[in-house]
């Protein structure tokens, strides 16, 4: 009866090694590949539009360009408001204006021609706000701001030796519940990243639906919708700042738990600025529960 009590007991402590071993093995590779990553994803400056086929969409002499697609829609708007003016001065309906049309046509004219300019200043201000906060907090307390320094201090807050780290104890299950947390933010700051791109890719366009009222409101939506995915920037820098500024004590568990905290004010981010100027939310674990709900309709 003994052998077989430790038998059991051996097989037990084989599998619980075991899943040590793989989730410690794993965390190392969050550790080593996703915060340098999460700082290229986070914070968007101007570099990030000169990318060959940013550049190559907006070319004025590409044939195909998203300027040429633009400008020949305008133009067609245009014909459109020709046809419209000659119209109802048999209908006596009235519409816009002559000079009016023309002067909005020129305005929105210029900026389709110059979209990916605006787009840059756009882009610009968040991230030189964001910036001078970051550069700020690094002169202050003398850290770098951004997230592949931040691991540095998570690791002296929750210290796991790799030969005794254990999933089942309270240190194991929270730099369980840290690394997951970054893989999220992973996720979620590629959305945030590609949906940027898809705005900008837009700009031309939603120029363009100004000249019409009945359109304008796809401008706004877009207006919107690229501020608070830009806006996010700024909170993740405010967020940072104070993570780097809370002193830690690694023999405290209000320490581990305000890092969570931390982690978890990064995830929501978008949400938050969603409530605050309006736009989409990238937060997939919200976006994996709509599904889940449209699903079970």
């Amino acid at each position: 009866m003994e052998e077989v009590i430790t038998n059991t007991s051996n097989i037990s402590q084989a599998i619980i090694d075991t899943i040590n071993n793989l989730l410690n093995t794993l965390f190392s590779s969050i550790d080593n590949s996703v915060y340098g990553t999460l700082d290229k994803l986070a914070f968007i400056d101007v570099n990030s539009l000169n990318g060959n086929f940013i550049n190559d969409i907006f070319k004025f002499s590409s044939g195909n360009g998203l300027i040429i697609i633009a400008n020949s829609l305008l133009l067609a708007v245009s014909i459109y408001y020709c046809f419209k003016l000659l119209y109802s001065y048999f209908t006596g309906i009235q519409i816009e204006r002559p000079y009016q049309f023309v002067f909005k046509l020129l305005i929105f004219a210029i900026c389709i021609n110059f979209s990916k300019f605006i787009c840059e200043l756009l882009v610009y201000f968040p991230s030189l706000i964001a910036a001078a906060i970051r550069d700020v907090g690094q002169d202050v307390l003398g850290n770098e701001i951004s997230f592949s320094n931040l691991i540095q201090n998570l690791n002296d807050i929750i210290t796991i030796e790799n030969t005794s780290f254990n999933v089942f104890s309270l240190d194991g299950l929270i730099r369980s519940l840290i690394s997951f947390n970054f893989i999220n933010l992973l996720f979620s700051y590629s959305l945030r990243y590609i949906m940027i791109q898809v705005l900008i890719f837009l700009t031309p366009f939603a120029f363009l639906t100004l000249i019409n009222n009945s359109t304008s409101c796809f401008f706004k939506a877009w207006l919107k919708i690229f501020i608070s995915l830009l806006f996010i920037e700024i909170f993740i820098s405010i967020v940072l700042l104070i993570i780097f500024a809370i002193d830690f004590d690694s023999s405290e568990l209000v320490s581990k738990l305000l890092c969570i905290g931390s982690l978890y004010a990064l995830i929501k981010g978008n949400s938050y600025v969603q409530h605050f100027i309006g736009g989409i939310s990238t937060d997939i674990s919200t976006n994996l529960s709509f599904l889940k709900n449209k699903g079970s309709l």
